[in-house]
């Protein structure tokens, strides 16, 4: 089976799952295709789903995923001790855990096709991932808190695990309290990956999109907060700065004093 031939699959078994999609006609163009099979995975809500899908879906995810080309963070230069920068989509980074900035719900984005971080991952996760968290968050009883983090397997990633944590939302001046949470959300991810033995992590930009964190301000927290949890005795070896912005990027050179 081809990818052609995974994806109309795929679309048409979501769209057979909901009643007012059911008489969608499937796109002829395979870019149209992609949006809408996307879509569908975003909107879809925490099911499990059958092992002929599961089967075709991860086949077709890993090819995906394969095409855009896969970076493997022991391949990544250290700008200081333990301290990687690199610019790039963090659903292609092999590591032992990528960092997901999630909301409190912690089930992923359901906007279609949005572009934050969170949603990109469950999207190249597969609907494996919104399962997991929400049987997570099934346990805990109540949305996550600001500035803790939950562990899950990485499913359809290259990496092995994703690291979940809330930031703080910026709906004014940036609080004390706001920078104690950001600075919460890297140590938590940092400790997780140490209690389960991990040696790299790569963080994206918690809370600096749509929750607004001043750029700047949340670099600098970052890595203040990385340089003091790696001063001590812990598995993580590697952290990786994933950036997607050039502004970003320029931020942590200036930081880090990288090339």
């Amino acid at each position: 089976m081809n990818q052609s031939e995974r994806r109309q699959l795929l679309l048409r078994s979501l769209l057979a799952e909901r009643p007012e999609y059911r008489d969608l006609a499937v796109p002829q163009n395979a870019a149209d295709q992609a949006l809408l099979l996307r879509a569908l995975m975003n909107v879809r809500p925490a099911a499990p789903a059958a092992p002929q899908f599961l089967e075709v879906q991860d086949a077709y995810l890993t090819a995906e995923t394969a095409a855009k080309g896969i970076t493997d963070a022991a391949d990544l230069p250290f700008c200081e001790p333990g301290i990687s920068l690199w610019q790039g989509d963090i659903t292609a980074l092999r590591c032992d855990a990528i960092v997901n900035a999630a909301n409190s719900g912690m089930t992923g984005c359901y906007v279609p096709n949005h572009r934050c971080i969170d949603n990109c991952i469950h999207t190249y996760a597969g609907v494996q991932l919104r399962l997991a968290c929400a049987r997570l968050m099934e346990r805990q009883g109540r949305p996550e808190p600001t500035g803790q983090a939950k562990i899950t397997p990485a499913y359809n990633l290259p990496c092995r695990f994703i690291l979940h944590t809330v930031g703080p939302i910026i709906q004014g001046a940036v609080t004390p309290q706001d920078e104690a949470l950001l600075a919460s959300c890297y140590r938590s991810c940092l400790e997780l990956a140490a209690q389960n033995g991990l040696a790299s992590v790569a963080f994206c930009c918690i809370s600096t999109g749509e929750f607004h964190f001043p750029n700047r301000r949340a670099a600098q927290i970052a890595v203040e907060t990385v340089r003091q949890f790696l001063k001590t005795e812990t598995s993580v070896k590697q952290v990786i700065f994933n950036v997607f912005k050039d502004l970003d990027k320029q931020i942590y050179q200036q930081l880090l004093r990288a090339d």
